[in-house]
């Protein structure tokens, strides 16, 4: 019989699968492979939430995924903005018990709409200033400082009954290119790995992590093929003494569809040792997402799976151990304490967390400079939210301005045109800051993405400093070396972020001020 028509296979099958959806009701497709098709559970993104606490109702054990990191990165609040601390505010402040409680809080609030497992923390060293898709993700850019903070957050996150994803082994932060986009090299020597990179994932193991997640990242002293599909790496992982679940980091990321195919991705994957495949976010595609993307991705990925199990390229006995272990965790979380218990531990972390506090004393600023009271002009030259962001970021602009005016810069299209077209956007682009500059109101430019020493958004901030010099730098991403005017390093884009940021601008900023 053909794996297809066999029921406990596809049953086998769908207990390694972890697909999102479409809309804020559970799809009757997904309906059907949660009861009959065993599956394993569901990953939920921002056009998911709130409805999502009707998973308790359809099949025991599940186990249900949510990107919930705090300060960039938030499903539960992508609309408006984070009110947690995120994870390079957290590792400035290196308080390893505010780590803890604000880890216990994302969990607490993931458990509130059924989802328990928090894809969180990332355990990535950013050693790479201008790394496009870590960045302020990050706990820092030493192993000891991201150890630590990575096994406090872990532990606040486990003491509140979900279970920790750590992210993304063998470490995403010395890299250039966005795995949602491309292909990245790590190319350093295994030494360098071992030394800088891997420590975070030991700290996580020995804090009990229950899963961690894969990057989709080559490290050619391993081998040529994407972490995620290399038994090299991933045994490297067992060997390191993790007994829990390897996530797969989404298989519709450009890093495995635009190379081998998110289905024959998928069987390369759990031969290489992974055992949950998270199948990806269906509105990734934009505009060319069909009205069932998210049933397209799930067929597409459960039919290679079983076409390999006909063929013999997939033993069922691979299956069955993936399986295995993602039952277990499932049957755990679903024992897990009382809600009496994890209510107390939460009530706890909340009673010592000060979200404020954190934010204001991430706030580094570089140089005095007067108050500037609200409304605001701001001159919005953030680059392009990457796809693991998730959701809309106009808020961090908008609270900064206070009521004034937002004027957003097309800084990537300059830096993406050829010859004349760079010479024609970069043109306009100097039009709309001198024009900027000429508003009465006290102006601040926002960006992101000057942790390199080059780059158009320091070349914004260069022209803005010979044309008005009182103009205030808040940047919101990796902080790197000095600027032109004055600047306010949040380590965050988030509404917390931003709103405290406000203050300070509202306050006036002093050289004693910062760290």
């Amino acid at each position: 019989m053909s794996a297809v028509n066999d029921p406990a296979l596809r049953r086998l099958v769908g207990g390694v699968l972890w697909p999102g959806y479409l809309g804020r009701e559970v799809p009757d497709w997904l309906r059907r492979e949660l009861g009959d098709g065993g599956l394993a559970g569901a990953v939920l993104f921002s056009h998911n939430v709130p409805s999502a606490g009707t998973f308790r109702d359809l099949a025991p054990n599940l186990l249900i995924g949510i990107d919930e990191e705090g300060g960039n990165v938030s499903r539960l609040e992508a609309r408006t903005g984070s009110t947690l601390p995120g994870a390079a505010q957290l590792g400035f402040v290196d308080d390893p018990d505010a780590t803890t409680a604000v880890a216990r809080e994302l969990a607490a609030r993931s458990l509130a709409v059924g989802a328990n497992v928090v894809l969180a923390p990332v355990a990535d060293v950013n050693t790479d200033p201008g790394n496009p898709v870590i960045g302020v993700r990050a706990f820092g850019s030493t192993p000891e400082l991201v150890s630590r903070h990575v096994a406090a957050a872990v532990r606040g996150i486990q003491s509140a009954g979900a279970a920790a994803c750590v992210k993304h082994f063998p470490g995403h932060g010395d890299t250039h290119l966005d795995s949602h986009v491309a292909l990245p090299y790590l190319d350093l020597d295994p030494e360098e790995i071992e030394r800088m990179h891997l420590p975070p994932f030991r700290a996580a193991i020995d804090a009990g992590a229950a899963a961690v997640m894969t990057g989709h990242l080559v490290v050619p002293a391993w081998g040529e093929a994407p972490a995620t599909l290399n038994p090299a790496v991933l045994g490297r992982l067992r060997a390191m003494g993790f007994d829990g679940v390897i996530v797969s980091d989404a298989l519709d990321m450009a890093a495995v569809r635009d190379t081998v195919g998110a289905g024959p991705g998928a069987v390369r994957a759990l031969l290489a040792g992974a055992d949950l495949l998270c199948v990806g976010n269906p509105r990734n595609p934009g505009a060319a997402a069909m009205p069932d993307q998210d049933e397209r991705d799930f067929r597409e990925v459960q039919g290679a799976i079983l076409a390999a199990i006909d063929d013999g390229a997939l033993p069922v006995a691979v299956l069955e151990r993936a399986a295995a272990r993602v039952g277990a965790l499932g049957a755990a979380l679903a024992g897990g304490g009382t809600a009496g218990e994890r209510g107390r531990a939460t009530d706890a972390s909340r009673a010592a967390l000060d979200a404020a506090s954190v934010a204001r004393a991430a706030i580094t600023v570089d140089a005095w400079f007067p108050p500037m009271p609200a409304p605001r002009t701001v001159l919005d030259a953030r680059g392009r939210a990457t796809i693991a962001v998730d959701g809309d970021a106009d808020y961090v602009a908008d609270a900064l301005a206070g009521g004034g005016e937002v004027v957003r810069l097309d800084v990537g299209g300059v830096a993406g045109a050829g010859a004349d077209a760079g010479e024609a956007a970069g043109a306009s682009l100097r039009s709309a800051v001198a024009a900027a500059a000429q508003r009465e109101e006290p102006l601040v430019v926002l960006v992101d993405r000057v942790g390199s020493s080059q780059g158009a958004q320091r070349d914004v901030i260069e022209q803005l400093a010979a044309i008005r010099p009182g103009a205030v730098v808040v940047d919101v991403g990796w902080p790197g070396g000095p600027l032109p005017l004055a600047a306010l390093h949040t380590r965050a884009a988030s509404r917390l972020a931003a709103e405290t940021a406000s203050a300070v601008l509202a306050a006036g900023g002093r050289l004693e001020a910062s760290a």
